[in-house]
């Protein structure tokens, strides 16, 4: 069995969990390692479990906890290469392991992949992790704009965790200065809701189960707007899963992830 841990996710931090087999991968540790302990204990997630910690990029939001979490639990950290540079100086000698297309890390009982976004950072990637149990989970957030790599390393999973940063509406009238709507809006920032929707439209397929809209803006978006604009989409496309809305500062319950029927059918002959 798989769970989907979802510790916290928003501009002031983002921490996700894979358990599966009796081992947990954390991707990405934007909270200080003592509040990603808390939030983990809440959730009833063991972190002495931990095999290793994959990261979107170097933003804090995304790292801040990792030195601190890989040098207690004694586990790598797995990144893109460019990502890796800007914070091995930060890391404290933690071990690194490289994650990409072409470059895929098994570690424990999970297979990661990464592709590159359109972020403004050094080389920020979206990620896949597959279990041995036939399920998978995707994190793509920070996404500036789903190019092809970014959807083609998304199809077919078990469950997502997606950006909706922002209505538009609220970014025009959020009061932000025109250069930050513009950097939020742009082919190097977040997704909208409705682009949210458009993609989770495309990514739909019968196995997935489980939703997950995270990074919502405190300023531009809310739960209710993220739901409103994407849940009609789904439920056009077919989607009988389990939607859910990522909050900054309470992790979500567990949510299980199950293997595709056809594994499952294979698993009991």
């Amino acid at each position: 069995m798989t769970t989907l841990f979802v510790l916290g996710s928003g501009s002031r931090g983002n921490c996700c969990a894979v358990e599966s087999e009796g081992a947990v991968l954390l991707v990405d540790a934007g909270f200080s390692a003592r509040e990603i302990e808390r939030r983990a204990g809440l959730a009833g997630l063991a972190l002495d479990r931990v095999a290793g910690i994959a990261l979107t990029h170097e933003h804090g939001d995304h790292a801040r906890g990792a030195s601190g979490l890989a040098r207690r639990f004694g586990v790598p950290i797995l990144t893109a290469p460019g990502t890796w540079e800007r914070l091995a100086p930060v890391l404290g000698g933690a071990s690194h392991r490289t994650i990409g297309l072409r470059a895929s890390a098994e570690i424990g009982p999970f297979s990661v992949r990464a592709c590159g976004t359109s972020h403004d950072a050094a080389e920020p990637v979206a990620i896949t992790i597959r279990a041995g149990d036939g399920t998978s989970v995707g994190v793509a957030y920070d996404l500036g704009r789903p190019t092809a790599a970014v959807r083609y390393l998304l199809r077919e999973l078990t469950a997502l965790v997606i950006e909706a940063n922002h209505d538009e509406v609220r970014l025009r009238t959020s009061g932000y200065p025109p250069v930050v709507q513009r950097r939020i809006a742009g082919s190097g920032g977040h997704l909208s809701n409705r682009a949210a929707a458009e993609l989770l439209e495309e990514l739909y397929h019968p196995a997935l189960g489980v939703v997950v809209l995270a990074h919502l803006s405190e300023r531009c978006n809310n739960a209710e707007d993220a739901r409103r604009a994407v849940a009609p989409v789904l439920h056009r496309a077919g989607f009988a899963g389990t939607l859910h809305v990522a909050a900054q500062d309470q992790p979500l319950p567990p949510l299980m992830v199950r293997a595709p029927r056809r594994m499952q059918l294979g698993l009991a002959l």
